[in-house]
Formats: C-alpha cells, structure tokens, sequence
C-alpha cells in the first residue's frame, strides 16, 4: 500500500475529513428529541433497517473490522455510560461505536456540519446525532436530550479529539471539556481505539477497535480536578492501545513554521 503524507501545524485544531460544509446554527430552535410516533418509527426504520445492516457489511468488507474487550461493556447493560474514541475515520466513526454497545443504541456529539447537509442532515438526528449548540438555550436543550437519552440506557459517544484525522495512529492531545458530562451525570466512562492492523493477505487494512474501562471520576475531588484526572485516565488508556496499530496508511509530519518563515526569508 502506497504511503500518503500529510503536513499538520496544529494538532487541537487542524482538519482533514475533506469535508466542505457551511454548518448550520444551533440554537434554542432547535429540536433535539422527540417522543413522537414518527420519531421512533424514523429512529428504528434508519437506525436498525438500514443503517445497522449496511455498515456492518461496509466494516467487514473494506475493513475485516474486528472489536477487542468488547465484554468490558457488558456488565453495564442497565446503564448509560458514555464513550470516548479516536477520530480518524468519516464513515466508520459515525458507526463503530455502534457495534461496540449492541443492543444499546448509540447516540453521537456532533459537529453541526452532520446536521447541515441538504439531505443526509435531515436523517442524521435519526441515526443519533447530536450536534453541539451554539447559544445558552440550545445548550440548556442539548444537556436534556443528553440525560434524557442515557436514563434510557443508551451510550453516549464523544470524539474528544474533536476532528478527523484519516488512518492516524496516535492519540492527539484533547481537554477535558467534555469530561464534565459523565463528572455531572457520574455515569461511567470507556475508551475505545480504532487501530490500523496489516493485512495478512491481500491489499487493504484492517481496524481493530480496541476497547477499555470502565472509568469513573473521582469524587472526592473538586469536580474541575475530576474532570482532569478522568480525562488523563482515558487519554493513557488510549494511547496504550494505539500502539498496537502496525501500519500507517498516511504519514502526518508536523511542519515547523519558524523554519518555513527563515527559508521564505532567505
């Protein structure tokens, strides 16, 4: 397999899913949740009938996707919990996590921009999108869909890394903002880590999701120390288990912008 390079600068912030989207804003109009019929009929027909299906085949086609530690999950059948992962896939993260929490339903914090397309947006909150707000009132509505998903026992899935980064196989650097869900909720928390592995015959590579915890926040700390201590606790679970990727599809070098400026002025 040929390598690709790519070049970084910031490792918070820089994206490369390729997408070219003008996210839409979320405010206090925006729904949410829904507890009507056509809600749930929408939910199960998108979720189940199609979505379910088709990328379980998509996954063991392209990928021979196989999960790791998957049984770390099962001991909290009656609870919700939320789930912590690596961003490097478009099409595979929005659907991973759903095999790691069967027969869980997953539900995903966005980007806005998972919302914001002309036709698979309007499907998207089917499937368990749940994009990040943008006011006060939406925050205060995004927070209520959030506990009231996990009191039905669903997962919650974070990507804290906050943008892809195709095929990488290390664990960028990420804060702790997200971690005051599970601290305020005091819900448990697993990491999972999707890793690139060779293929033993033919071309191709294969993801293994590798999956860790349970993790707790430590109450008797303050809850911002809570929220650092369970962010660090995950972060090292997940670089652990990104070494075990053998391979890199694309190779990111971080460019060294001093260097660049002295060689333009030269």
């Amino acid at each position: 397999m040929k390598e690709k390079i790519i070049y970084y600068t910031d490792e918070l912030n820089d994206e490369f899913s390729g997408d070219n989207i003008k996210p839409k804003k979320i405010d206090g109009k925006y729904k949410y949740h829904s507890n009507s019929l056509f809600y749930k009929i929408c939910h199960f027909f998108f979720y189940r009938v199609i979505a379910t299906p088709l990328a379980y085949i998509y996954l063991k086609l392209k990928f021979h996707h196989k999960i790791e530690n998957k049984k770390c999950v099962k001991a909290y059948k009656k609870s919700g919990y939320f789930l912590y992962g690596n961003h490097t896939q478009n099409i595979g993260d929005a659907v991973i996590p759903s095999f790691i929490t069967i027969p869980k339903d997953v539900y995903l914090i966005v980007h806005p921009n998972n919302v914001s397309m002309p036709v698979l947006g309007k499907i998207t909150p089917f499937l368990g999108a749940l994009p990040l707000p943008d006011d006060f009132k939406a925050s205060k509505n995004f927070v209520t869909a959030l506990e009231k998903r996990l009191n039905e026992k669903n997962a919650v899935v974070v990507y804290p890394e906050a943008h892809i980064w195709p095929y990488y196989t290390k664990i960028r650097p990420f804060t702790d903002a997200s971690f005051r869900y599970p601290v305020n909720l005091k819900l448990p928390v697993f990491s999972f880590v999707n890793t690139y592995r060779k293929r033993k015959h033919g071309k191709g590579v294969n993801i293994v999701t590798v999956v860790d915890g349970p993790f707790f926040a430590d109450e008797s700390l303050p809850p911002k120390e809570q929220r650092k201590k369970l962010r660090d606790e995950v972060y090292l679970a997940m670089v652990k288990a990104s070494e075990k990727s053998d391979i890199e599809v694309i190779k990111y070098i971080k460019k060294d912008i001093e260097k660049d400026k002295v060689n333009q002025d030269d």
